[in-house]
């Protein structure tokens, strides 16, 4: 563990700083094994907790966004193989977000996906297998990883930022409600524990409000409450 950066519990003030240093070209393979890179628990202790907050904003559907709206507590629980247990947590209420095996990597990516799915088919309609298999697509589909630098816990620390448009040019544009523009943004780091800074899923409307916009940002590593 980095214990310059990351001693006790700390929190993650995710502020872009400079411009764009370089931008490396991906191709498919190489864009699926950045945003789903393996080994970024091994650093993270088994007593340890990872907490990250989400905010969302849906104009479509205001109740669904307060209702996913909180904090997301990863933890591990030692079974035949370690799992990594998601939990979300709203004021006093707290919801299991599933169980998945630590060796794998860490499955805020694979929860941030799911979210986006379940929201778009909730908030425009549509079929979840459908919207599901786009985005997947969008996975594995040639990028570019964006250099750049955000402060975090004081210090500035390297990023990679990789920008995906699951629904261009899709044949269903027009039936869906703006989100054909839903653009995904995830910012990572090998300075922060568990490899992801910030996941982003935006649809833009007109003006300065969204049509939709969820955001989940790393906060603190700390000892399992």
């Amino acid at each position: 563990m980095r214990k310059t950066l990351f001693a006790g519990l700390f929190v993650a003030l995710c502020t872009p700083l400079a411009p764009t240093l370089a931008a490396e070209t991906l191709d498919g393979q190489q864009t699926y094994d950045m945003l789903f890179r393996q080994g970024t628990l091994d650093d993270v202790t088994n007593d340890q907790s990872l907490t990250y907050t989400r905010a969302v904003s849906n104009a479509l559907k205001p109740e669904a966004a307060e209702r996913d709206t909180g904090t997301i507590v990863l933890s591990f629980e030692q079974q035949q193989a370690l799992m990594a247990l998601l939990e979300f947590r709203q004021d006093d209420k707290h919801r299991g977000l599933g169980k998945f095996p630590a060796s794998v990597g860490n499955p805020m990516i694979m929860y941030f996906y799911e979210a986006i799915v379940r929201d778009m088919a909730e908030a425009a309609g549509g079929s979840p297998f459908y919207i599901r298999n786009r985005v997947k697509d969008a996975l594995i589909q040639p990028s570019e990883a964006i250099e750049g630098e955000a402060m975090v816990g004081g210090e500035t620390v390297p990023t990679q930022t990789i920008h995906l448009h699951p629904f261009k040019n899709d044949p269903n544009a027009d039936r869906m409600q703006g989100f054909d523009d839903l653009e995904l943004t995830v910012t990572m780091s090998d300075k922060v524990p568990g490899w992801y800074l910030r996941l982003v899923a935006d649809v833009p409307g007109e003006g300065d409000t969204p049509v939709y916009h969820s955001e989940i940002d790393f906060q603190s590593i700390g000892a399992v409450k």
